[in-house]
């Protein structure tokens, strides 16, 4: 089968692996869709992020959905031909954190495409995967495999909704229009707030933020005084998602948020200094956010539901050939969204 593999930032190729047969409990899954993350761009781009370094090749991808061709022994609920979304995380269920029901905080994680560990957890860009049948999610008839691999990241942003606490009829801040905090919009608004309004730096991903369902779309490079007065009466917002890792951002939402606002890290940077005295005597509520377990099987029930519309995310797709080509167009945030392959 070909694989897209990184050895070092700029260094990516395609390469032969071989597929292996599924176990028991395990799956065969010829792969149709595979989402470009911000996760896999930074690996492409920069060989890591943050302490993460590749030490080894790695196959990357994590967000990926396709047709089951083979079953292994024991496994029931699915079907040779079943068009399945595919859970990129597979925690232990045994340490104390799975034991505690913090399963996106597992202490044994192998969750596909990731440099965290050594050995590398190798990643779900590959013509077959073998997975565990558990992390399959049947799609609904008619349901294209291009909605399907959306599945993973709109669960990044279920969860970060989730950690923002009930959002109805709440006012709601989304910093970071990329394709993380565009989901963030439509998470947010699925779950009941009452106005959305977004921020970031390009007119393409605030055009596309205003089309999914923001109320309002602000550029803070050009229109920042856009933004002064949601700082009047001690702020305007209930929760903030902050989608960018910027520390502006962070800065601003600080600045428009209520006393006891609740300020919910989505993005990942460097680090960053914060104004303390405002946190103090705002009552700020600032909660980090980490991938997502329940939520997966959520994003997947709201797809198929035709709940959401995430199509007009898609910006693009390239033929597994073509690649490097698609992570290239998914690093210029003035043309592309989310960028996939087609394999």
């Amino acid at each position: 089968m070909k694989s897209i593999v990184i050895h070092a930032a700029r260094d990516l190729r395609i390469e032969d692996r071989e597929p292996g047969e599924p176990g028991p409990g395990e799956v065969a899954i010829a792969v149709k869709r595979g989402g470009i993350c911000g996760s896999d761009l930074h690996y492409y781009l920069h060989g890591g992020f943050g302490v993460v370094r590749l030490k080894e090749p790695m196959i990357l991808g994590h967000e990926v959905a396709g047709e089951v061709v083979g079953l292994g022994v024991g496994v029931a609920g699915l079907a040779v031909g079943d068009l399945v979304a595919v859970n990129p995380s597979r925690p232990c269920g045994q340490c104390s954190y799975c034991q505690q029901g913090l399963q996106n905080q597992c202490a044994e994680m192998r969750f596909y495409g990731s440099a965290m560990r050594v050995p590398h957890i190798q990643g779900a860009f590959s013509e077959r995967l073998i997975a565990s049948a558990a992390q399959c999610f049947k799609l609904a008839p008619g349901i294209p495999a291009e909605l399907g691999a959306f599945a993973e990241p709109f669960a990044v942003t279920l969860h970060a909704v989730h950690r923002g606490g009930s959002l109805l009829g709440r006012r709601v801040l989304v910093t970071g229009c990329g394709p993380i905090g565009a989901l963030a919009i439509i998470a947010a608004r699925s779950h009941g707030a009452r106005e959305i309004v977004a921020t970031d730096v390009t007119e393409f991903t605030l055009e596309l933020a205003r089309r999914i369902g923001a109320d309002r779309a602000v550029n803070v490079a050009t229109d920042a005084a856009a933004m002064e007065g949601y700082k009047a009466n001690k702020g305007a917002f209930d929760v903030m998602i902050e989608a960018s890792g910027n520390e502006r951002a962070v800065r601003l939402g600080l600045d428009v948020l209520k006393p006891r606002g609740v300020l919910v890290q989505l993005g990942l940077g460097g680090e960053i200094s914060l104004p303390q005295n405002q946190v103090v005597a705002k009552e700020i509520e600032i909660r980090g956010s980490f991938r997502f377990h329940e939520e997966f099987g959520l994003a997947v029930d709201l797809i198929n539901r035709r709940r959401v519309d995430l199509a007009p995310l898609l910006s693009g797709t390239v033929p597994l050939a073509q690649a490097e080509a698609g992570f290239k167009l998914a690093s210029d945030r003035s043309k592309a969204m989310k960028v996939q392959i087609a394999f």
